[in-house]
């Protein structure tokens, strides 16, 4: 790693560019049944739940495999590691457009999921190759990559009309195979990034006793889980509850889903400079108010005045609506970037198993809410109790911040910082 006053070399700014260029192509390969997933829920005559798990079953492999990702990548390294795990995807994507039944999706969605493992491979990857105070820079512009979930929503609605569904799997082996070639040349390996080849698988899982990392979990199956499973399910929420086509749903839905991935890099450079514990607490309450105003279904209410009974309307128009989904989508970037300012600083020597574990917790989040949005909706009948349900993830995880974190600073005394309402919120 390189030392905090010595340039950072060019060769750290390669590996950065080539990372962040395959892991948005392995997120645009994850999110592929949030586009492709609208035909075939027609074709296949798919309830909200079944949908809802079609669309979660890659996110299960993806995130299964990121803890023994995070470990490998710590003994192999990050350009080893991320270029097979690429390459065995390629063979998976290509023949998800021969599948016919809904198992064959299933269990070929499986496969194609582990591209979302991609995550645990290049956040420890090219955090090594940057001095501590501008890791969180460069873990934010690789996280970056996120905005691949934007790029499946610009480009996927385009195949569709061009060759109908069974095209989007075929580009995207192609575009695949040919990261792989672009990475392997474009990335480099430095030994002294390595775990010592003594550490254990089982010493590095001892991680997950520490209630600091579950917390972390905690956080990011909001800011990470919370954007996976929104950015699958958007685009047939802009279809059922405005009626709009899947291009424009699509494009609409890219207004949360860019910034989630883009702004990424900009968060992290918040949070180098103003700490991650501040960045992470208020994002969580723009969620909160965001989510809060998301939840509540179209309501017709009558009041009796004096004049007689008048019918009011509550709802959100589709302006509204994603304008909302836009500001949280920027709040999801930036606290992306915050929770993983955490690992940087408080496990230097563990990335890889942290960040693996972590990014474990937040794809199962992406992975059991939009099954739980399905099965809400088939419950309900209310499209918005997808909201109403990460609202209230989001109250967890403040109470739990305002227990461990923000009750403890001190606001008066010898210790007490110069700005005390600034460190009510943040330290």
């Amino acid at each position: 790693m390189a030392t905090s006053n010595a340039p950072i070399p060019r060769q750290a700014w390669s590996v950065l560019i080539v990372s962040t260029i395959a892991f948005t192509v392995c997120f645009m390969v994850w999110m592929m049944f949030g586009v492709i997933g609208i035909p075939l829920k027609k074709t296949l005559g798919l309830n909200a739940t079944e949908f809802g798990l079609l669309m979660a079953t890659p996110v299960l492999t993806g995130s299964l495999i990121r803890v023994p990702l995070g470990i490998w990548t710590d003994k192999y390294g990050g350009r080893i590691v991320m270029t097979v795990l690429m390459a065995i995807t390629v063979p998976a994507i290509f023949l998800m457009s021969y599948a016919t039944a809904y198992w064959h999706f299933l269990v070929i969605g499986l496969f194609v999921g582990l591209a979302g493992g991609s995550f645990s491979v290049g956040t420890p990857y090219v955090a090594r190759w940057f001095p501590r105070n501008r890791q969180g820079m460069a873990m934010g512009v690789y996280g970056a990559g996120n905005s691949g979930s934007a790029v499946n929503k610009f480009v996927a609605p385009a195949l569709l009309l061009v060759g109908g569904w069974t095209l989007v799997p075929q580009v995207y082996a192609a575009v695949m195979l040919g990261t792989v070639i672009l990475f392997w040349f474009g990335s480099s390996s430095d030994p002294a990034h390595l775990v010592p080849s003594h550490t254990r698988f089982s010493d590095q899982l001892k991680m997950l006793k520490d209630p600091k990392v579950l917390k972390y979990c905690q956080y990011y199956s909001i800011v990470f889980g919370g954007y996976v499973a929104l950015a699958l399910w958007m685009v047939q929420y802009y279809v059922g509850e405005f009626g709009l086509s899947i291009q424009t749903a699509a494009l609409l839905a890219a207004c949360f889903s860019l910034p989630g991935g883009v702004l990424r890099a900009f968060g992290g450079i918040l949070s180098d400079r103003f700490g991650a514990h501040q960045v992470t607490w208020w994002v969580l309450w723009v969620s909160w108010i965001c989510l809060f105003l998301l939840s509540y279904p179209p309501t017709d209410m009558t009041v009796f005045t004096v004049d007689g009974p008048r019918t009011f309307h509550i709802g959100l128009n589709v302006y509204a609506f994603t304008a909302l989904m836009f500001i949280l989508g920027i709040a999801w970037a930036f606290g992306k970037a915050s929770v993983f300012k955490y690992i940087g600083d408080d496990y230097p020597q563990n990335i890889g198993t942290v960040s693996g574990i972590v990014g474990l917790a937040g794809g199962l989040g992406g992975f059991v809410l939009p099954i739980m949005f399905g099965a809400l909706m088939d419950l309900t009948g209310i499209r918005s109790s997808a909201f109403m349900l990460m609202y209230g993830v989001v109250w967890v995880s403040l109470i739990w911040m305002y227990w461990t974190e923000v009750r403890k600073t001190e606001l008066m005394g010898a210790n007490a910082p110069a700005t005390p309402l600034a460190s009510a919120v943040g330290r």
